[in-house]
């Protein structure tokens, strides 16, 4: 098992809701749609549903910042997308531009649509397989006296992560 196959289906969960977005912005004259998803410190999930869809205009991720107005900002970007194909999707990742937003906007909240599709359907025989592998992974390590760790793929290897270091290297470069 070299690939987390978890993610797979997280990642074609993202995909429909880009699909469905694509749909009603061509269904509808000079519409921009966006999709969020996870990501407030980290935009891979966002990067790698708009690298694995051919339907995405841009991506807007919390590793590159952007200029809503000015050379090469993202409103003269959208108007020029408009003019020439009459619709646009953009995916961004729900930590994009929190630069931009003022103090009373950052404490509401938007929920990301496409999460409730992933956790609304059931798992399919790769998700099973990996979790069981997860869970046989995760007793096996407390049975031996491990503490304060988490279980996962590495390199294809299934291993025992520290909780320390878990989550360090997630961003986009």
């Amino acid at each position: 098992m070299g690939t987390n196959l978890l993610g797979l289906t997280l990642l074609w969960r993202k995909l429909n809701a880009i699909n469905a977005a694509n749909v009603e912005s061509e269904s509808n004259e000079n519409c921009v749609d966006f999709v969020k998803l996870m990501g407030r410190y980290s935009g891979f999930i966002a990067m790698y549903a708009t690298l694995a869809s051919r339907d995405v205009d841009c991506c807007l991720i919390p590793e590159s910042p952007f200029n809503l107005e000015g050379e090469g900002g993202l409103l003269g970007f959208i108007e020029k997308r408009l003019k020439e194909h009459g619709h646009m999707v953009i995916v961004l990742a729900e930590g994009a531009g929190q630069d931009l937003m003022s103090k009373s906007m950052e404490t509401s909240t938007l929920k990301d649509a496409s999460a409730y599709m992933i956790w609304t359907v059931p798992s399919n025989a790769s998700d099973n397989v990996y979790c069981t592998l997860l869970a046989q992974s995760v007793v096996h390590g407390a049975m031996a006296g491990y503490t304060g760790y988490t279980s996962g793929l590495v390199n294809g290897r299934q291993t025992y992560i520290p909780y320390y270091t878990y989550g360090t290297d997630l961003t986009v470069d």
